[in-house]
């Protein structure tokens, strides 16, 4: 593909050194449906990116769509912070009938500010409320967010740095085979937790990603989870469950947790729970918990009905037949780890590893640089894909889940030529 060069001018005089996906993604994009963008010369590019998970249904899901539209266009409550709506009714009755009750998941339904930060930000506060502990137990690699509390139980030093002051009152812990099955499982955080003398403050709660996005596509075994979890219960710890960019039906059921059979104290949950990338976040805590004070933890844009009414006609146009988003999410992830074993066989000495979950998977190389390199051609090519990892040394690839058979084979084969040609 012919690539001319866009302006750019103003982003680059303009708007703030801060800004990366651009620097990776040189293009002014215009227009998108489905699985793809379209920049202003009309190059089309196919989307394994997916809004960094908060398009689970593609942009401009016709079905979405139309709903907003039509809330709009009837004058609709667009700004209602708590305040009680039609639309926030609407949505919370489907997310009550189409997801909680059919899982027997007792959750109470909070809405903090709309990003999913402001979600884990609320974890964290209501878990240190209900017990009168301050620190919380995170994981090696772990991301959380970008503000301070969030911070503090995200892995990332590149992200902790940026903080500018101590991130204090959490405490990493290794996360799933981080010593490669050489040790026994939380054998390390018992220990402390039994020992008088080990230093380790007593946790209010502990917080884990099932498969960790940003940190490298790692996959928490079921078996693992439910380790957790029962340790938890034994200890006195709440259990957090940061669903975020794994939820909404990403690793296959609607919530990422499911599979390992476990009912988190706390879930949070964002990204795609609009469906059209409407900023818009839950937390989700077991009735028991539901110790706030009126007005505790607040935000101007907590009532953002337009991804209200989005959400619903997400959760009915997708959950409302039980299972059938989830085989369709599970095939498609079997598809895609077919390609990446034939990726994988075809550059034996290049690729480390590849992992993943219904519709999120990961390829690590043996050289940290060559992950970068192979987004960077697979863009060249028409394809848009991250990297994730703390060195950058994996390909993420998170499609919609709404993507055809025959799209996701389409890019699967520019994945595997931009494998080919940086090697």
């Amino acid at each position: 593909m012919t690539i001319t060069q866009p302006d750019l001018s103003v982003f680059e005089t303009v708007e703030s050194e801060v800004r990366s996906y651009c620097r990776g993604w040189p293009t002014v994009f215009d227009r998108a449906v489905g699985s793809r963008m379209y920049d202003e010369d009309g190059h089309e590019y196919l989307d394994f990116f997916a809004g960094a998970g908060s398009l689970n249904y593609g942009h401009n899901n016709p079905v979405l769509k139309r709903a907003v539209i039509d809330y709009l266009e009837r004058d609709g409550v667009t700004h209602g912070l708590d305040m009680s709506t039609t639309a926030k009714r609407t949505f919370l009755e489907a997310f009550q009938n189409l997801l909680l009750r059919p899982r027997d998941l007792p959750y109470k339904v909070m809405f903090p500010g709309p990003t999913g930060t402001n979600a884990v930000e609320a974890a964290l506060k209501l878990a240190r409320k209900v017990k009168g502990r301050e620190s919380i137990v995170s994981f090696t690699n772990a991301f959380h967010g970008m503000s301070l509390g969030s911070l503090a139980v995200t892995g990332n030093a590149f992200k902790r740095a940026g903080a500018g002051i101590p991130l204090v009152h959490g405490t990493p812990m290794p996360f799933d085979n981080y010593f490669d099955g050489t040790v026994e499982d939380f054998l390390w955080f018992e220990r402390l937790l039994e020992d008088q003398g080990s230093g380790l403050n007593k946790p209010a709660a502990v917080i884990v990603e099932t498969v960790q996005g940003e940190g490298g596509i790692n996959v928490a075994r079921p078996e693992w989870l439910r380790a957790l979890s029962e340790l938890c219960e034994r200890q006195d710890m709440l259990l957090i469950v940061d669903d975020i960019q794994m939820g909404c039906g990403r690793t296959g059921a609607f919530f990422s947790f499911e599979e390992a059979g476990i009912t988190p104290d706390i879930v949070t949950v964002s990204k795609s729970i609009s469906g059209y990338g409407l900023p818009m976040s839950l937390c989700l805590f077991k009735p028991e918990l539901d110790v706030w004070e009126p007005g505790e933890h607040n935000g101007t844009f907590r009532g953002n009905n337009p991804a209200f009414v989005t959400a619903t006609a997400a959760l009915e146009a997708y959950w409302a037949d039980g299972s059938a988003m989830e085989k369709q999410t599970r095939k498609r992830g079997e598809q895609v780890e077919q390609a990446l074993i034939s990726i994988t066989e075809e550059n034996l000495a290049d690729v480390k590893e590849y992992r993943g979950r219904g519709l999120v998977w990961g390829m690590e190389f043996h050289d940290k640089d060559r992950a970068g390199k192979v987004a960077k051609r697979a863009f060249e090519l028409g394809l848009l894909i991250e990297t994730s990892g703390p060195e950058s040394e994996v390909v993420k690839l998170l499609p919609a889940l709404t993507i055809t058979p025959e799209e996701l084979d389409e890019g699967l084969s520019m994945l595997a030529r931009a494998v080919r040609e940086t090697a």
